[in-house]
């Protein structure tokens, strides 16, 4: 069974192309996170939140990343950090074409 890791925050920027272009080596180093699968960045510029939705083979790699990843924010000043960790039900997932396998 897969787990999705749900993560969002207040911040104040940067978003869009200055994001991308801001953050790109944490993306790369994301990769290398144990038990990570793939990750969706998201952003809405007008409500000042970031945050990602991320897919972990384990229940613990999400948890030890969502640990390890709040540490990290705090250390950039970002506070009201919320993650959920849910069970993927994969079944009907894969019915809605879920990039889970």
């Amino acid at each position: 069974m897969k787990y999705l890791l749900q993560v969002d925050f207040k911040m104040d920027g940067p978003f869009g192309e200055e994001m991308s272009k801001a953050f790109v080596d944490l993306a790369k180093s994301i990769n290398d996170e144990p038990g990570m699968v793939w990750k969706i960045w998201t952003e809405d510029a007008a409500a000042k939140e970031a945050g990602g939705i991320y897919l972990f083979e384990t229940k613990e790699d999400a948890e030890k990343y969502l640990v390890m990843h709040s540490a990290r924010l705090t250390s950039f000043g970002i506070t009201d950090i919320r993650g959920k960790i849910f069970e993927v039900n994969e079944a009907l997932s894969l019915i809605n074409k879920a990039p889970i396998k």
